[in-house]
């Protein structure tokens, strides 16, 4: 499809062109005519062409002698005319110009500017996004634009139109709110017509969407890292693809750089781990001058952490979530990235008091809970222990706990070591031939409702904490408390006595799943 007034409208220059008479739609142009006296007007030279009406105001002028040029201009075989203003002409010329099937714009700024951009455009279509290519690329390389936010707005003011950067997802990041990727799980080129109420596409507007990939560059990442998004004229689509395509390559290089750092960050803080993990005495300077660099305090007390998330998780890219979700659960800590995972600790300067590990202990689940909507997980949680030697076993604690929690989905995936210790006590009591018969026996009554059973067990583990048993099990806690009541009228028990909760929780353990 060649040139058109459609095309010239989507030039920046015309974007505050508007049409005074005559039908837009299919008018194809070849040249452009300036036209200072309509005895200038020759034949040959205006077949499909843009006249400008340059010369003195045909705005003052009489009504006739504005309709004898555009019919003049008509009979040479001009399609459009340009006029200076944009206030409405009179009913009887805009009649004329329909009888003509002549197209007349009016427009505020200066004509000659307007004809030469128009000149320009249909002497060489492709000059105009060659321009505009080159004014990016040349803005990034010289150093004018070095974020994705400039970028976005230099991309906007070339092509006099909305654009847009989204996240992998389609939320914008910067730009216009309103515009949409369509199919953001389509990693290619995308470009969808504007729509009518009825669902019925039209050629006014065209979504334009360009990918931002980073594939082959960091192996594990997805592909689709941002899009740019921009809402064109249906004619200026091929303009825009090409700017697009321009400004992506810039976006790619800075996240990849971004990336980059992130990644040698990442390298440095597991290394560091991994020495402070091999400590069974004191550091040596050397390593306590790197912790102190990093941020990490190794005097005092540390409650040990780790996280596991599983292989096909951006460890590295997701530790700034990891370090708000601590935040938001009250936990100022050290997070390391750790194999599959990240590994941490919580210090403080005094030995915490049983109610402040239990306290602590809930922070924890909080940190957990958020974490396993982003990632899934199992996460463990070692015993407070002193000095820098008490890192690593606490952080061996942890490592030993959310292995285990992994297998335990009826207690969240969460166990604090000293959870695990009384489980696996209890698990050997439990694994004998005699105990399971009576064990059976005691909670006949709620083996009908297989959930009454989990809920006990869950109960009984999270030490008769009702918030802890129904966050674990994805209920109100109104519900985990209804449940127990019933529990207690089903056995004829109370869960307040510590022998009855023993034997029960034996009872449980020995007829539920193994682990």
């Amino acid at each position: 499809m060649g040139p058109s007034l459609a095309s010239v409208r989507a030039l920046p220059e015309w974007r505050s062109a508007v049409v005074l008479a005559g039908d837009p739609a299919g008018v194809p142009l070849s040249r452009v005519v300036l036209l200072d006296s309509p005895d200038e007007l020759g034949t040959a030279a205006a077949v499909d062409a843009l006249v400008v009406l340059a010369g003195p105001s045909w705005r003052t002028a009489p009504a006739w002698r504005l309709d004898a040029v555009l019919r003049r201009a008509a009979d040479a075989g001009a399609r459009a005319a340009l006029l200076a203003g944009t206030e409405p002409l009179p009913g009887p010329t805009r009649l004329l110009c329909t009888r003509l099937d002549l197209c007349v714009v009016g427009a505020g700024g200066p004509l000659l500017d307007l004809a030469a951009s128009a000149a320009v455009h249909l002497a060489a279509p492709e000059v105009a996004a060659a321009r505009a290519v080159l004014t990016v690329s040349r803005a990034v390389a010289e150093g004018r634009v070095t974020a994705p936010g400039p970028l976005v707005d230099l991309c906007s003011q070339l092509l006099a139109v909305p654009v847009a950067l989204t996240d992998a997802s389609g939320a914008v990041l910067h730009g216009d709110p309103s515009l949409v990727v369509p199919r953001p799980d389509t990693p290619v080129p995308q470009r969808e017509r504007g729509s009518d109420g009825a669902g019925n596409a039209t050629t006014g507007e065209t979504t334009v969407a360009r990918p931002v990939l980073l594939a082959g560059l960091l192996p594990g990442l997805r592909s689709v890292q941002r899009w740019l998004v921009a809402r064109v004229p249906t004619s200026a689509v091929v303009v825009t693809d090409d700017v697009l395509a321009a400004a992506s390559t810039a976006v790619a290089g800075w996240l990849a750089a971004d990336r980059t750092a992130v990644e040698r960050d990442a390298r440095g803080r597991a290394a560091l781990l991994t020495d402070v993990l091999r400590l069974t005495g004191e550091p040596s300077p050397e390593l306590r001058q790197r912790a102190a660099a990093a941020g990490w305090p190794m005097a005092g007390w540390h409650v040990g952490v780790r996280v596991r998330t599983g292989n096909t998780t951006d460890v590295a890219g997701l530790r700034h979530e990891a370090l708000r979700c601590a935040s938001e659960a009250g936990l100022q800590l050290v997070v390391a990235e750790h194999g599959d995972g990240w590994s941490g600790w919580w210090s403080s300067d005094r030995s915490p008091s049983a109610v402040e590990v239990r306290h602590l202990a809930e922070r924890f689940r909080r940190l957990h809970n958020a974490l396993r909507h982003i990632t899934g997980c199992a996460t463990g949680v070692g015993r407070p222990h002193q000095g820098p030697a008490g890192i690593a076993r606490t952080l061996s604690e942890a490592t030993d706990a959310a292995l285990l929690a992994a297998g335990r989905p009826e207690q969240g995936r969460f166990l604090h070591v000293d959870q695990l210790g009384v489980a696996q006590t209890l698990l050997a009591w439990t694994r004998t031939e005699t105990f399971e018969p009576a064990a059976r026996s005691l909670l006949e009554p709620l083996l009908s409702d297989p959930s009454l059973v989990q809920t006990l067990r869950v109960y009984l583990d999270a030490e008769s904490s009702l918030s802890e048993t129904a966050t674990t099990l994805g209920i109100h806690r109104n519900t985990a408390a209804q449940r127990v009541a019933r529990i207690e009228r089903l056995l004829g028990v109370s869960l307040n006595d510590h022998e009855q909760r023993l034997a029960l929780q034996l009872a449980c353990r020995a007829v539920g799943p193994r682990t």
